[in-house]
């Protein structure tokens, strides 16, 4: 099975203020706004939010988990655009569309580029994504 322009894939995460904290510590983020309730309520947001490294790497590991199924996958270029925050205790559905396939004989795979999304509860985009992959049969 190879991937092919107009598939879709998606998951959602329920994000927790633990979960927040811990991952921005993980990665050095010392941003008081990802961990600290008391600093968050005096900023504009109110409450915690998450890091945007954060909610990309929630994105961009759902490309790897689904291209994985097919053989091999490897990130060749992703953008962002965080256009809202994300609360750490909100629950956002990541989503990706193939807009197209393109075979690399070089490269031993199919070239895939992707347009994707995180969507908050309201429902408005959080951030918005391109990313292009290598797609390959077997594991690389």
């Amino acid at each position: 099975m190879r991937p092919a322009a107009h598939d879709r894939f998606s998951a959602d995460v329920q994000l927790t203020p633990g979960a927040v904290a811990a991952f921005a510590a993980g990665v050095g983020d010392t941003n008081p706004l990802h961990y600290d309730a008391m600093a968050a309520a005096r900023s504009r947001f109110k409450r915690p939010i998450a890091s945007g490294t954060h909610t990309s790497a929630l994105l961009l590991g759902l490309t790897a988990k689904h291209f994985s199924s097919f053989g091999g996958m490897l990130g060749l270029s992703f953008w962002l655009n965080f256009r809202r925050a994300v609360f750490a205790d909100e629950r956002i559905f990541l989503e990706w569309l193939v807009i197209k396939v393109s075979q690399n004989a070089k490269l031993g795979g199919d070239i895939v580029e992707l347009r994707g999304r995180v969507r908050g509860e309201d429902g408005q985009t959080a951030v918005g994504a391109k990313g292009t992959v290598l797609v390959t049969e077997r594991p690389l």
